[in-house]
């Protein structure tokens, strides 16, 4: 049972409901894509963060619903990504460089979620893990979309893999963290 569940309980989940959950993690995507923190060798975007959250917390269907919501926006224009609207929006922005590691965001959650809802949140470590793991699941579409873009004869995992790996290890962790503390702080419902 995610935390969502049992936040809410089966009897009492509603279609208005669980709009709401995925317009509340869209949101959460959208300022945790503003949000940068400076941190070496690149900047922390928030985003990983909030994703292996959204798939903690909602569990793989919905986070990746919310996912897919945040991404619908970003293509129909809305400025929720990093570098938007200064760096251009919609469709255009998503085919740039960073497009891959964008849809792989939906992977992510997918992975976070079906992680945490076969047991990975049963202790610290295996939450732990789950969220790393969950963390790498971004990077094979993001690298090869990088590849696409920029060319593979460029240094492709020096660009988009190695100065981000830090960064997702701490943030993977801290979500981790944060979702097994809540997890076992909650009172267990029973079916509703």
């Amino acid at each position: 049972m995610t935390l969502y569940e049992n936040i809410v309980g089966s009897r009492s989940r509603t279609s208005a409901g669980e709009i709401a959950a995925l317009v509340v993690g869209s949101l959460l995507l959208t300022i945790s894509a503003k949000v940068s923190i400076p941190f070496f060798p690149v900047p922390l975007s928030m985003q990983t963060l909030v994703v292996i959250g959204l798939g903690l917390f909602l569990g793989p269907v919905r986070a990746t619903l919310a996912v897919l919501f945040y991404l619908a926006q970003g293509a129909a224009g809305l400025p929720v990504f990093a570098g938007t609207p200064q760096q251009g929006i919609g469709l255009a922005y998503m085919a740039g460089p960073t497009g891959g590691f964008l849809t792989g965001f939906a992977v992510q959650a997918f992975v976070a979620g079906a992680l945490f809802r076969a047991g990975a949140g049963r202790n610290i470590w295996t939450s732990v893990a789950a969220a790393i793991v969950a963390a790498a699941a971004v990077y094979p579409t993001g690298l090869l979309w990088l590849g696409l873009v920029v060319g593979f004869d460029k240094p492709v995992l020096a660009m988009g893999l190695f100065p981000f790996i830090p960064g997702d290890l701490m943030k993977a962790a801290l979500a981790a963290l944060l979702f097994a503390a809540a997890f076992r702080a909650m009172p267990k419902r029973e079916n509703g």
